[in-house]
């Protein structure tokens, strides 16, 4: 056997050394535009490119590596590129090892640095003091909705959305005990509702005590006899400690969605790929007409603007005044979101761009 597999081996080899070779000469040239972009003052994170560089090997493959491999790999080959041009500090919704740390990595790669911060809001202002060049953000998930906090931070901030995510949320049992030694099991609330069914079939006689954070969980089950945790599995490894069961949530296609939130917009990638984000005020107009909210999305669909998402939240400023937080399709510098933006604020208090960024792949 071993002399037919030595000259695939030695084929192989040679591969790797070309591609070693191809790898160095690309982070050399995406060095120098990093020098370029330094001396002008641009951006070293720029997500438009980003989205362009990802279609375009997606559309040179051939095969037989998946799709979703190849972007993997070509995600590692630009964080190391934006390593070289200029060190990045990301900010994220902690503590270490958390989903969104997970999303985080999942973005940006292995080769920028990052912050944990504990909470939504010292995120935002980390990014608007400079302390942090980007920051992401869970904004909602599939199964327990929007993250209240991430929305009403957007009310007072200047920064804009400049990329959007999406991860699958994945939740693991994990424990030093078998499950029959279980009494309790610790996790951030919504993990446990995300897994409520399973815990009550597979543990019924089980506490359920909510934690800070699944992060923390995996702590206390760490250091408490008869305990567990539910957690993604990069909190697992990073403590150390042993999942006893994975995929425990009881829904299949359980995802939470983040923003990557920065002090400058991003640019568009054109073809119709940008969706926006917009907060938008009705004023005194949403209490005095029953057809206010129609009146506010005429203008998106006169100008073939789609909707993907509406919310409201309580403006906190008087009684029964709201905001809505709108998701269309466009960036904000197209013709069309240009009139319909214009068109709002003849009748809107407030009609806030919150950013434009690329649909994801």
């Amino acid at each position: 056997m071993d002399d037919a597999l030595q000259p695939i081996r030695e084929n192989i080899d040679r591969l790797d050394r070309e591609l070693v070779r191809l790898l160095n000469e690309r982070l050399t040239q995406a060095a120098e535009i990093g020098r370029i972009k330094r001396s002008v003052g641009g951006d070293i994170y720029v997500p438009e490119r980003e989205d362009a560089v990802f279609r375009k090997v997606i559309a040179l493959n051939q095969g037989p590596i998946k799709n979703e491999a190849l972007q993997a790999i070509y995600r590692e080959i630009m964080s190391a590129a934006i390593a070289l041009e200029k060190p990045l500090l990301i900010a994220y919704l902690g503590p270490e090892a958390s989903y969104t740390h997970s999303a985080a990595i999942k973005k940006f790669g292995a080769s920028v640095d990052y912050h944990a911060m504990a909470t939504i809001g010292d995120i935002f202002t980390a990014v608007e003091k400079g302390e942090a060049d980007y920051a992401v953000i869970p904004i909602e998930n599939s199964t327990e909705g929007s993250v209240r906090e991430a929305l009403d931070n957007f009310v007072e901030s200047d920064l804009k959305i400049v990329a959007q995510l999406y991860l699958d949320i994945s939740h693991s049992l994990i424990s030093s005990e078998p499950l029959e030694k279980i009494e309790r099991v610790y996790s951030k609330d919504q993990a446990l509702a995300q897994c409520r069914h399973w815990l009550q079939r597979h543990l019924p006689h089980a506490q359920l005590i909510d934690a800070p954070s699944t992060t923390r969980a995996v702590q206390i089950a760490k250091e408490t006899a008869g305990a567990a945790a539910v957690a993604g599995e990069l909190a697992a490894q990073h403590y150390g400690m042993p999942v006893v069961v994975r995929n425990i949530q009881d829904k299949s296609d359980n995802t939470t969605r983040f923003f990557v939130i920065g002090k400058r917009p991003s640019g568009s990638v054109g073809n119709g790929r940008d969706m926006s984000s917009l907060l938008i005020s009705l004023g005194d107009e949403a209490s005095a007409h029953s057809g206010s909210l129609l009146k506010m999305l005429m203008p998106l669909a006169e100008r073939g603007i789609n909707l993907t998402k509406i919310e409201s939240r309580p403006s906190k400023k008087r009684p029964w005044d709201y905001y809505f937080f709108v998701d269309v399709t466009g960036h904000y510098n197209d013709a069309a979101m240009q009139q319909t933006i214009a068109e709002l604020r003849k009748f809107c208090p407030m009609v806030k761009w919150l950013g434009s960024y690329p649909a994801v792949i």
